[in-house]
């Protein structure tokens, strides 16, 4: 269940003292976040050389759990446009240039638009939400990601009556992106929710974590978090968002349909051929859990699947 954090913790509280104290200095003043970000080299620095992101405001929509260390959240990742291992993003991610990026809003909308990354910090008030990760190996994480829901894109494009599911494209550039050279997947990568999943306030257009611009490893310079599912489903370095009326057909369905459903909501009752979905290691903790539907947001989430049988449709 989401509880509301308290006032009194502050960002430091939750972070690991060392790594909080050995990064960069913070910013003194929002004016002055404003034009750094607004320099070339900003979203292009290697990783943990990040900015902070000004005027980061606190959102209701938040666990109160520890927040997963961020040397943790920024060197144990899964984006395989970098590489298979985990440790693979952190070194190969320094190749990604994340300035300048343009995501285009297109298809079932009266009003597709092309955005700059910096169009879209300005689009709407980035919030602090603390939510919890759940990969499907097994592991999860506790992250304290800054953006805004997804829904202040898609009401601005005005869907039409065919558009029934959103289609999220990553970026497409083995040159920048080693990992594409390989065929792993079938690039570029591809993910989809439903309509109502992708309006649902939950559904965060995440641009940084911890405060700061979000690091090139995880995403930069904008993914789609969508903590009820397993963390593919939230695809990183977005270009393309795609209003559609078929349910798009995502990366890791076409490389394996039975094993990867098109939901891919959070179900300790639903295994994965080769990994048992009943419990999670917290990265960081040595003793698993047990795994919670929906990863815990069922309470707001539920509803969107009253009727559904959830083994079939996983």
């Amino acid at each position: 269940m989401l509880i509301k954090r308290p006032t009194d913790i502050c960002p430091s509280e939750i972070t690991d003292r060392e790594i909080y104290r050995a990064r960069r200095q913070f910013l003194q003043s929002v004016p002055a976040a404003l034009a750094v970000a607004a320099a070339p080299g900003l979203f292009a620095t290697p990783a943990f050389a990040a900015e902070k992101l000004p005027g980061v405001r606190k959102n209701p929509f938040s666990t109160n759990e520890q927040a997963t260390p961020y040397k943790e959240v920024t060197t144990y990742n899964n984006f395989y446009e970098f590489g298979t291992d985990k440790a693979d993003p952190a070194q190969a991610a320094k190749t990604l240039i994340t300035r300048p990026w343009t995501v285009f809003v297109e298809g079932e909308v009266k009003n597709p638009r092309t955005y700059a990354i910096e169009d879209l910090l300005r689009l709407a008030p980035l919030e602090e939400r603390i939510y919890r990760l759940r990969c499907v190996e097994g592991w999860s994480m506790v992250i304290p990601w800054a953006g805004f829901s997804l829904n202040e894109i898609i009401r601005r494009a005005e869907p039409t009556g065919n558009a029934k599911f959103v289609e999220f494209v990553s970026l497409h550039d083995p040159k920048q992106m080693p990992g594409q050279r390989s065929g792993v997947l079938d690039w570029p990568y591809v993910e989809g929710l439903r309509l109502d999943e992708a309006m649902h306030p939950l559904t965060l257009l995440a641009f940084g974590l911890y405060g700061e611009v979000l690091p090139q490893q995880n995403g930069a310079p904008l993914r789609l978090v969508v903590p009820w599912k397993y963390g593919f489903k939230s695809a990183k370095s977005i270009v393309r968002i795609r209003l559609v009326e078929k349910p798009p057909v995502s990366a890791w369905m076409r490389a394996a349909p039975g094993e990867y459903g098109f939901f891919s909501n959070v179900n300790p009752a639903v295994d994965h051929p080769r990994w048992s979905q009943a419990r999670e290691r917290r990265i960081g903790e040595f003793f698993k859990r047990a795994t919670l539907p929906f990863n815990g947001y069922g309470e707001q989430v539920a509803q969107l699947y009253a009727g559904m049988d959830l083994k079939k449709y996983f």
